[in-house]
């Protein structure tokens, strides 16, 4: 599963509730703070509807290492 970080840059201080709710629902708490959370729809709809208060950062996926999660699920 690809998976995207997500670091808080900006404070959601003087900001609609509705982006703050959506900045703690990511996990982020504290200025600078990074998280990791899944590559999905839904994750990159509430990072669009907070792009200027984060910087999202994909990380790399290693093609040997998903092709043996892929193979470790479909064993069981």
């Amino acid at each position: 599963m690809h998976e995207i970080n997500v670091k808080l840059i900006r404070s959601p201080i003087g900001y609609n509730e509705r982006q703050k709710r959506t900045v703690r629902a990511l996990g982020l708490t504290r200025m600078n703070q990074t998280v990791t959370v899944p590559d999905n729809p839904q994750t990159r709809g509430m990072v669009r509807a907070v792009r200027h208060l984060v910087d999202v950062t994909e990380m790399p996926t290693d093609d040997a290492n998903v092709a043996s999660e892929e193979q470790a699920d479909a064993a069981s």
